[in-house]
C-alpha cells in the first residue's frame, strides 16, 4: 500500500469543518466562543495547505497547532459544557495517539485508526458547537 500522506490532514480538515456556528465579534465574547473560533481559522489554514505539491510537513504545524486548539477550546468549555467538552477531549486525544501510531507505522490499520478518530473528533465538536450555539 503506497502511503498518501495528505490522508490524515484532509480527514482532519473533514471532520472538523462541520464546527462552523460561533463568532468571536465582540469584546465581552466568553472565552469558549474565542477558541471556537481560534480552531475554525487553523481548520481553514488546513484546508488552504497543498499537500500534493508540498508534503505533509507543510500541514504539520497546522495540525499540531489544532489539536493544542481542540484542548484550549476543551478546557474553556469545561464549566458550563462539561459532558461535551469531556466527550471531545477523549476523541483528541484518541486522535492524537492515532496519529502518532500512524507516524510510526503507516499502513491500512493505522489509517482506518485514524479516520475513526476523526470521525469521533468531528462528531464531538458538533455536539460541542450545538450545545454552545446560544453562547456565542
Amino acid at each position: 500500500m503506497t502511503r498518501n500522506p495528505g490522508l490524515i490532514t484532509a480527514i482532519v480538515a473533514a471532520a472538523v469543518l462541520g464546527t462552523s456556528g460561533c463568532a468571536a465579534s465582540e469584546s465581552d465574547t466568553p472565552a469558549v466562543c474565542e477558541s471556537f473560533a481560534t480552531v475554525q481559522n487553523t481548520v481553514n489554514q488546513i484546508r488552504n495547505v497543498n499537500v500534493s505539491e508540498n508534503g505533509i510537513a507543510a500541514a504539520r504545524p497546522y495540525v499540531a497547532e489544532l489539536l493544542n486548539q481542540l484542548n484550549q477550546l476543551v478546557l474553556d468549555a469545561q464549566a458550563q459544557f462539561k459532558p461535551q467538552a469531556d466527550q471531545l477531549k477523549t476523541a483528541v486525544d484518541q486522535l492524537s495517539t492515532s496519529v502518532e501510531g500512524a507516524r510510526s507505522d503507516p499502513g491500512a490499520a493505522a489509517f482506518a485508526a485514524v479516520r475513526t478518530a476523526i470521525t469521533s473528533v468531528g462528531d464531538s465538536a458538533r455536539a460541542l458547537r450545538d450545545a454552545i450555539g446560544g453562547a456565542c
